[in-house]
């Protein structure tokens, strides 16, 4: 499977079946040579003149229930997993 092919698919969460969105990126383990995420943004809510970072759910791969034609199930009992995009531009020291 391409990384294009899970982009087109819909992410949906099995606990509360609500759709979270796409697939923007993977989070990998070059050294094992496996994923250890998927990573759906999520829509900034005040977009306008500040143009705003988003959110993002990083999702590991155990929490994957299925991965089918059209959609990814995931189980996330929490919002644990959000992060906001400037928190990755922070170098932390």
């Amino acid at each position: 499977m391409k990384i294009s092919d899970f982009q087109t698919k819909d992410v949906i969460n099995i606990v509360d079946g609500k759709k979270l969105g796409h697939i923007s990126d993977l989070e990998l383990d070059l050294r094992q040579g496996r994923i250890d995420s998927i990573v759906v943004p999520q829509p900034a809510r005040f977009r306008g003149v500040f143009g705003g970072g988003g959110t993002e759910v990083v999702i590991p791969w155990r929490n994957i229930v299925k991965i089918g034609a059209d959609v990814v199930l995931v189980r996330l009992d929490d919002a644990k997993q959000l992060k906001s995009e400037e928190d990755d531009l922070h170098v932390r020291t």
